[in-house]
């Protein structure tokens, strides 16, 4: 006869033994994902490793970031109009920076004199404004700006209905400036799911693994990406290798 294991329960911490909590019904131990079979914490909303929803989970948690995502867009309204103003009234004639690319070249442009309205904007436009403004500040040691926007940028994908292996890397991307790697390492393992051998997997988990200071598995990505190169950079029906060539070519001459 095997003894009953025993565990804290994650709502109250009072130490029970059974499927349920003594104090309170809590569930013990949590279900597994229905994607990939990982096992998921107690409450768990989303798979750690492939980020699929729980079921039930994709419902609530839509409702419950409506207002959110309202709150974000006046707040991003609200900052673009000051940082127009601002640029105005020191550079006549300069263009704004939450603008990428010419003017009007986008859906939601602004018109001539205005600031930027993303409430205009496919949740796919939002997302790559938001990516961009991370990535100029980030790249001027602006941290403080690229962690402002971080969140929104992740609401932003979070949106998306229909998600890319160039999606998926520009959010593994903001998730590793966010040090939330666990979140970039998921990314990565659900673009090998669906792209098997696919280049970026082996960027995002390399440079996750440098920012954690992980030299062997640094050493185990680069040496994956190295075997698969020659054969996955002549694919004509991967696009996005050509738009991100230069941080591909980049990281192949780091690799051993």
């Amino acid at each position: 006869m095997s003894t009953p294991v025993s565990s804290a329960c994650p709502a109250c911490g009072t130490v029970s033994t059974g499927r349920f909590c003594e104090q309170c019904g809590t569930a013990l131990s949590g279900p597994s994902c229905a994607g990939c079979g990982a096992g998921l914490t107690p409450g768990a909303r989303f798979c750690h490793r492939c980020g699929r929803p729980v079921d039930g989970a994709a419902t609530d948690w839509r409702r419950e970031r409506l207002p959110w995502f309202v709150a974000g867009i006046l707040i991003i309204s609200g900052l673009s109009w000051i940082a127009f103003k601002g640029i105005n009234r020191n550079a006549p004639g300069a263009p704004d920076m939450a603008n990428v690319g010419s003017a009007g070249s986008q859906q939601g442009a602004p018109a001539a004199g205005g600031p930027p309205d993303i409430s205009t904007m496919s949740p796919a436009e939002r997302f790559n404004r938001l990516y961009d403004r991370i990535m100029r500040a980030a790249s001027a040691g602006n941290t403080a700006e690229a962690r402002q926007f971080l969140p929104m940028a992740l609401m932003a994908y979070s949106q998306l209905d229909t998600l890319n292996a160039d999606l998926r890397y520009h959010a593994a991307v903001l998730n590793i400036e966010g040090e939330r790697y666990p979140a970039a390492l998921a990314i990565a393992d659900t673009i090998l799911r669906e792209n098997p051998n696919h280049l970026f997997a082996y960027l995002i988990r390399a440079e996750t693994a440098d920012h954690q200071g992980d030299a062997a598995a640094a050493r185990a990505a680069r040496q994956a990406f190295d075997s698969v190169y020659a054969a996955e950079i002549t694919r004509t029906d991967r696009p996005e290798y050509a738009e991100h060539k230069a941080v591909i070519e980049q990281f192949k001459a780091s690799t051993p």
